[in-house]
């Protein structure tokens, strides 16, 4: 179950994570996400003006560090500092960013 390893590597953020690892753990978060929006939906705790809900909302945090910490493994594993996920604030960059996270890798 590689997609659940980054939750046991909670806040590791040295180290490398493989491009499966990694690929995994987005499509994990997708599903968590669309079964918290489901849960919101039907329970009535979406908010349409903030774009998400209680459960959904909770979930995003959870998921937050574990992300944040597997990104900054993939970076390693690429060769490539931490620092540059800063990137992800400016939004051109951002694209640049995830291609480099998602295709170019040493494992």
């Amino acid at each position: 179950m590689i997609f659940l390893e980054p939750l046991k590597k909670y806040a590791v953020f040295s180290g490398v994570a493989t491009r499966k690892e990694y690929w995994m753990f987005v499509l994990f978060n997708i599903v968590v996400w669309i079964v918290a929006a489901t849960i919101d939906a039907m329970t009535g705790t979406y908010n349409l003006q903030m774009g998400y809900g209680l459960i959904s909302g909770i979930a995003s945090l959870a998921l937050l560090l574990p992300n944040l910490a597997l990104t900054v493994r993939r970076l390693h594993d690429t060769n490539r500092s931490a620092w540059m996920l800063l990137l992800f604030l400016i939004p051109i960059v951002n694209i640049w960013l995830i291609c480099v996270i998602a295709f170019f890798s040493s494992r």
